[in-house]
């Protein structure tokens, strides 16, 4: 598959290619909510403050409804950035890739059918322990069997997640876990001296090393969850983990909750690899020995301006989209070039909604 770059373990990749080209995948976004994304200036998700919470509700009803109600529009900010979920939604109904979406702690439902897991939405970090410790093992359990289920269904179980300011709470949780971390953004500028501030106020509560406790005091509820839907769904099936620095995060608590590494890999998109503000590569080879999946959009080649931003830096990756493209590759041989000219019909569709 040309469209897909393939990084770290080179062996394990093009087994991982081979052994799910072609087969079924099933597609599963983890809805989730941070108090963290209210800190101003930490994330581009919402186009206000009042607006953030309804950030990952809104990109569940859009993959399913190709409209949005919990909000009047599919989000979208005032100068014309869609949500990465317009990339996740045109390769999955491409490929005919079925997907479900789990919530896990967010601060308003969607109206859609959804698996319901009775998590709380995570806290503040700056100020306060994100999570108790009794909801970090509920998550992960309630993942273990939510991850046993789904991965019963299919040959490959994608995962991806959309949580504002999650890029934030994973920084945080690699450093809890002695990883050296630097962080993406959904902006060019990635505003590393708040979100060092933010993670190192966090830090100085607790010296636990403890995973469950690194989790609850610097985390969000999708990392535990997903950890433990990683635990067993990599048991039965191939699961790959769409996203970047989240991902990461789940990886390094994976140490403690258990995964079987030979069936994991992660997708991302190219903008994540390539931000000179992060050290995506290097942090996932510190913990784990698995693939890492890449696909170049080709967003710098689009007529749509709003399109365009993704690779002068904007965004960059979120609700799964590395992952839910590269899934529809695999699957059908769908080029880049092919599904950046649905995502551009895509997206003249929904401007006509705003």
């Amino acid at each position: 598959m040309n469209d897909i770059e393939i990084l770290g373990n080179l062996d394990k990749g093009q087994n991982f290619v081979k052994s799910v080209e072609e087969k079924k995948f099933l597609f599963s976004l983890v809805i989730s909510y941070t108090e963290t994304s209210e800190i101003p200036g930490i994330t581009i998700a919402g186009s206000n403050l009042d607006f953030i919470k309804f950030t990952s509700p809104a990109d569940s009803e859009y993959l399913h409804y190709g409209t949005c109600k919990c909000i009047d529009s599919v989000p979208m900010t005032p100068d014309g950035k869609p949500t990465p979920a317009i990339m996740t939604k045109v390769a999955l109904e491409s490929a005919s890739i079925p997907h479900i979406v789990i919530n896990a702690g967010s601060k308003i439902l969607p109206d859609i059918p959804f698996i319901e897991t009775g998590l709380d939405h995570g806290k503040n970090i700056q100020n306060e322990p994100a999570l108790d410790r009794y909801y970090v093992l509920r998550a992960v359990e309630y993942g273990r069997i939510i991850g046993r289920t789904l991965g019963a269904l299919t040959d490959c179980l994608v995962i991806g997640e959309s949580i504002p300011a999650g890029t934030t709470t994973a920084m945080a949780v690699l450093k809890g876990f002695d990883i050296d971390a630097k962080v993406s953004s959904s902006i060019p500028e990635n505003p590393i001296e708040l979100k060092n501030n933010v993670v190192n106020a966090a830090l100085k509560r607790s010296k636990s090393k403890d995973a469950y406790d690194v989790i609850a005091n610097l985390g969000d509820p999708m990392i535990p969850l997903v950890a433990g839907m990683l635990g067993t769904a990599s048991q039965t099936c191939k699961v790959l983990l769409a996203g970047g620095t989240q991902m990461a995060a789940v990886l390094a608590l994976g140490h403690t909750t258990g995964y079987n590494e030979n069936n994991i890999a992660i997708g991302t998109t190219s903008y994540i690899v390539n931000d000179d503000s992060a050290n995506f590569l290097d942090m996932i080879k510190e913990i784990a020995d698995i693939p890492i999946l890449i696909v170049n959009p080709k967003l710098e080649d689009s007529k749509i301006q709003g399109l365009r931003s993704y690779s002068d830096g904007f965004v960059k990756e979120g609700a799964g989209a590395g992952g839910a493209m590269i899934s529809a590759i695999l699957k059908t041989g769908l080029t880049s070039k092919k599904l950046l000219e649905k995502t551009e019909k895509e997206y003249q569709r929904i401007i006509t909604l705003q």
